[in-house]
């Protein structure tokens, strides 16, 4: 155990050794001159980032879109409390004549079944719904990220970046200089092509 120590406190000296020939004898120089300075230039040169979720809810497509979704959400639940309105009518009369005896044993088993089955029919309805709504917000959420996708190639130009990262909460940029934020010019820009496409 303890000669292990010593090796790589040998291996460790000689590592740091090698560090500090290098440093000063000029052969582990930046080419682009200064660590700090090569850095700097990379960053003004080609990364940029955006803040994704400030980009997505100031996008007035995922605003329209989201509108449109929450109206197909209204209609679902009106559809859904309509039948089940009417189920419970049925569970009630039937109920009803049954306590009161105003129909067969017959009649009751086959009342039972319709209502049996209306209440599957209601539950694969509601499954059917709720779907059909997370199914239309994943692709509603992936056109919407299609679309800053492709702007954000088209114009690689106009922004003069190679990379442009997305930031957001729980991503894997953690933090980014203030300075290549370009949230708001992408949400500016985004808008305007929109607003251009929705007139046609």
């Amino acid at each position: 155990m303890k000669n292990l120590t010593n090796v790589l406190l040998a291996l460790l000296f000689l590592a740091v050794a090698a560090l500090f020939v290098l440093h000063f004898t000029g052969n582990g120089k930046n080419p682009k001159g200064d660590k700090a300075e090569g850095i700097t230039g990379a960053v003004s040169e080609g990364i940029a980032f955006v803040d994704i979720d400030t980009v997505v809810f100031k996008f007035n497509m995922y605003s329209d879109r989201r509108e449109e979704l929450l109206e197909k959400q209204k209609k679902a639940e009106a559809e859904l409390n309509s039948k089940g309105t009417q189920y419970e009518r049925g569970v009630k009369d039937f109920q009803d004549k049954v306590n009161k005896g105003l129909v067969t044993r017959a009649t009751a088993a086959e009342m039972e079944q319709s209502l049996i089955q209306q209440q599957q029919e209601l539950v694969n309805l509601r499954d059917q719904l709720q779907s059909n709504l997370l199914e239309e917000d994943q692709v509603m959420n992936r056109q919407v990220l299609e679309y800053i996708t492709t702007y954000l190639h088209e114009n690689k130009d106009q922004y003069k970046y190679q990379y442009v990262l997305g930031k957001s909460f729980g991503s894997p940029v953690l933090f980014g200089d203030p300075a290549m934020d370009i949230t708001q010019m992408v949400v500016d820009g985004l808008n305007a092509k929109y607003q251009t496409e929705k007139k046609k």
